[in-house]
């Protein structure tokens, strides 16, 4: 994981649980900042007076429960839009949750790992922090970075969550490649001679180098030469590079 999206993105979270609390600040950390509240009423002062791009919240809290808190700021104009995470029981997500759709990013099951709540969160933060590199860029509809700050798998996953139409160049070492998204699908992909799937797992594996984005370029593109939607293209690509990894480190024998 990369800290691309380090201190641009403010997630707000609300837990009663200090322990829990802590290791989920240390796990998020490296990503976004990060507000703390000790309970679901805490929570709505903090947001109200300040709203955080995102809300990451308990279900069961004292005061204020997860849910009416998002009733409420969902109730007001100026905090409607903030994307909510929820923490809760399976029996709380599929009887008490589930049908708050709109607004809500996604359900993580307690009991959790910290890294899968990272890497669920972090898939939010990473888009949320696209949305305001878009906002901010010198020439409209055109982002640029450096895959050091934000990997290939990062930018594929957050432009297949925003559902974005656009052109991704990527250029490592002399080398460029052209990815091309509908709707956040990979269609089509070229690196030198490379092209379709084979294209995606070559850029995938580059840790080093800028990256452009340019939403004006979306219909470039008519081919469509891949044969999986973004997400099987990256797992695998990821199965590939883990692969490889052992390949290269066999595990010694007596």
């Amino acid at each position: 994981m990369t800290t691309s999206s380090a201190k641009s993105v403010r997630l707000l979270l609300a837990e009663d649980n200090p322990l829990v609390r802590d290791l989920i600040v240390k796990g998020l950390d490296p990503f976004c900042v990060v507000e703390v509240c000790k309970d679901g009423a805490d929570a709505l002062l903090k947001v109200v007076d300040s709203p955080p791009d995102v809300i990451l919240c308990d279900y069961k809290m004292p005061v204020l429960d997860g849910r009416q808190l998002f009733e409420k700021l969902r109730a007001r104009d100026t905090t409607r839009h903030i994307p909510f995470l929820f923490m809760a029981s399976r029996p709380d997500i599929e009887e008490r949750l589930r049908p708050l759709v709109d607004g809500v990013e996604d359900f993580i099951t307690k009991p959790f790992l910290v890294k899968d709540l990272v890497r669920i969160a972090k898939k939010v933060i990473d888009r949320l922090h696209l949305e305001k590199l878009q906002k901010s860029a010198s020439r409209p509809g055109v982002i640029q970075g450096r895959l050091e700050e934000m990997s290939m798998i990062d930018l594929m996953q957050s432009l297949e969550m925003g559902q974005k139409s656009c052109r991704l160049t990527v250029r490592n070492n002399g080398v460029q490649g052209e990815l091309y998204f509908a709707g956040g699908q990979c269609r089509d992909a070229k690196v030198g001679k490379v092209e379709g799937d084979d294209a995606v797992y070559k850029v995938v594996l580059w840790t080093a180098g800028e990256f452009e984005i340019d939403f004006n370029s979306a219909k470039a593109s008519n081919r469509t030469t891949t044969t999986k939607n973004t997400t099987g293209l990256l797992m695998e690509a990821m199965r590939l590079m883990d692969e490889a990894n052992r390949d290269r480190d066999p595990v010694a024998t007596p």
